[in-house]
């Protein structure tokens, strides 16, 4: 009797030493679908698939969250937590007047290019001053609405919009491309985060 016993407890424990702790589960799962199917399959450990976003969600642990990478693992006192998907995007606003180095030489450029900073600086407004100068036939009051990525505005101009912050005034010469730039950046960017986590009791 005594060794039927120990034989259930030893193949007992063994049982439980070859059980992954839930961090070496989830570092098995990789993508939603995954942590979809580890929700079905592991009721006993209370797993739940949350969906955060930066600026929503602001309980502690939802900001602590949203700090992390795709792919993190972390617990919190008795619950792991693992970072199954992320999704970033920075949106930039700036107006523009465009100046076209194709049609004038470089005194020309220079000379206007001054005399429209001079104009802004004495008051008046870079929408009106767009709608006055500008090269490209564009009605919009140099307005470029909310833009992220090639394809809404060129690559060049994204990236000097991003390089400065709101109310800054400045220029952007292409000469490759013949294009000449005075910009404002009008709005602080817009950034966004969205996070899919996965969550189960254990560690």
């Amino acid at each position: 009797m005594k060794r039927i016993f120990f034989a259930v407890f030893l193949l007992s424990s063994i049982q439980l030493v070859a059980q992954p702790t839930v961090r070496e589960q989830f570092e098995k799962i990789n993508t939603v679908a995954d942590a979809e199917k580890y929700v079905t399959a592991n009721p006993n450990l209370k797993p739940s698939i949350m969906r955060l976003s930066y600026g929503k969600d602001t309980a502690i642990i939802d900001k602590r969250l949203l700090k992390q990478n795709k792919g993190d693992i972390f617990s919190v006192g008795f619950v792991t937590y693992k970072v199954v998907d992320v999704k970033e995007s920075n949106a930039y606003r700036a107006s523009y007047i465009f100046l076209d180095r194709g049609s004038l030489n470089n005194r020309e450029v220079d000379s206007l290019s001054k005399l429209i900073v001079g104009k802004l600086n004495a008051g008046e407004s870079f929408e009106s001053l767009s709608d006055k100068y500008t090269m490209d036939g564009n009605d919009t009051k140099g307005d470029l609405g909310w833009f992220y990525g090639e394809g809404q505005v060129p690559k060049e101009v994204q990236e000097a919009v991003a390089k400065h912050k709101k109310g800054d005034i400045f220029f952007l010469d292409i000469p490759e491309r013949q294009w000449y730039y005075i910009l404002k950046k009008t709005y602080d960017d817009d950034f966004k985060k969205e996070i899919v986590v996965l969550k189960a009791n254990g560690r």
